[in-house]
C-alpha cells in the first residue's frame, strides 16, 4: 500500500532521528528548546508570514495537555456542523511542524481551516491575534502533564530519551524541555484571559463532563450542534474510544500520542519531595491567578 506524502515525510523524519545522537535532537532558539527535525529554524522563521483567517479554528496547547484529543473533537464538531464527512489529513495540524513550502500551501485550503500549535503565545504567528480568529487553549494540571511528557519523550524517536526520571523532572521544572516552560506558557495565557477571541478549557473539566465541553467549544467557534450531535461526539471522543481508534486515526504513531489519559497518574511517579517541589513552584508562579484557579490544583495535585 503506497503512503501519502505526509506519512512518508513523517517516516523519513523518524528514520533521520534514529541516526541522531540524543544531544542533537533539540536546539535552543531565543531561550527555548525545539525539535531539530520537526521544527528547524527555517520552519519557525517562515511562521511569521503565515496568514490566519478570521474563520480559522486555532487550537493551542502546551505539549501533553490534550492537544490530539481536542484535534479529534474539533474535527468531529466541524463535520457534524457542516454536514460533511471529511477524512482528517494524516499530517498533524501543528504549524511549527510544517516545512516552508507546506506552510505556503495553507493559503489554498478551503475554509474553515484547523490550525494548531504548542508554541508559546509570544512565538505563534502574529496573524493568529491580528486577524482575530477564535483560539481554543487547552491546559492540564502540571503534575500529570509532566508524567505524560516523560512517557511521550521516551516513545517518540524524534525527541531525546527522558531517562532517568529524576533528570527529566528537574528539566521540566526548569523549563528545559521542548517548547519551553509550562509555567511561562500558563502566565502568558493568563494575560489574555479577557480576550473575547480566546477560550481556555482544562483537560480535567473535559474528562469530567465532555458533553458540556463539546457544546461550549462548538458555540465558541459558531458551529451549531443539536443535542443529539453533542451526545454522539462526546461518546465517540472519550479517551477509551480514542485509544481504541488510535491505530486508524494515527497509524503507527497512535501508541506515541495516546497512553492512559488518566487524571492523577502523577501519584505513580512523583516522590513526596518532588510533589512538594511542584507544589511550591505552582504556588510561586500561579497562586492567585485566574488560570491557576481553573486548574483546581488542590483537587487534582494533592
Amino acid at each position: 500500500m503506497s503512503q501519502t506524502p505526509a506519512m512518508s515525510d513523517m517516516k523519513s523524519r523518524m528514520e533521520r532521528a534514529a541516526e541522531m545522537k540524543d544531544e542533537d535532537k533539540l536546539y535552543k532558539r531565543e531561550g527555548i528548546l525545539y525539535s531539530t527535525i520537526l521544527s528547524p529554524p527555517e520552519t519557525l522563521d517562515k511562521l511569521k508570514d503565515l496568514e490566519a483567517r478570521e474563520d480559522d479554528l486555532i487550537l493551542v496547547a502546551y505539549p501533553k495537555c490534550g492537544f490530539n484529543w481536542m484535534v479529534s473533537v474539533l474535527r468531529k464538531i466541524l463535520n457534524a456542523s457542516t454536514g460533511k464527512n471529511e477524512k482528517p489529513p494524516e499530517r498533524p495540524p501543528l504549524v511549527e511542524f510544517l516545512p516552508p513550502d507546506v506552510q505556503e500551501k495553507l493559503a489554498e485550503m478551503p475554509p474553515r481551516r484547523l490550525l494548531g500549535t504548542h508554541l508559546h503565545p509570544d512565538n505563534i504567528p502574529p496573524s493568529f491575534f491580528t486577524k482575530k480568529p477564535k483560539i481554543l487553549v487547552v491546559f492540564r494540571n502540571p503534575k500529570d502533564t509532566l508524567v505524560s511528557y516523560y512517557h511521550f519523550m521516551n516513545k517518540n524517536p524524534v525527541l531525546p530519551s527522558a531517562e532517568p526520571w529524576d533528570k527529566f523532572f528537574s528539566d521540566f521544572m526548569a523549563g528545559e524541555v521542548a517548547w519551553g516552560s509550562y509555567f511561562d506558557h500558563a502566565l502568558a495565557w493568563e494575560k489574555r484571559l479577557d480576550d473575547p477571541n480566546v477560550m481556555i478549557v482544562t483537560y480535567e473539566e473535559l474528562k469530567q463532563n465532555l458533553p458540556e465541553g463539546v457544546k461550549k467549544i462548538s458555540e465558541f467557534f459558531s458551529l451549531p450542534l443539536t443535542d443529539e450531535q453533542v451526545s454522539s461526539i462526546a461518546g465517540e471522543s472519550t479517551f477509551s474510544a480514542m485509544l481504541e481508534n488510535s491505530q486508524k486515526s494515527h497509524g503507527n504513531f497512535g501508541s506515541i500520542f495516546f497512553r492512559k489519559g488518566e487524571v492523577g497518574d502523577w501519584k505513580n511517579h512523583f516522590s513526596d519531595a518532588q510533589s512538594k517541589q511542584m507544589d511550591e513552584l505552582f504556588k510561586a508562579k500561579l497562586a492567585g491567578t485566574n488560570l491557576g484557579a481553573r486548574l483546581k490544583y488542590d483537587l487534582y495535585c494533592q
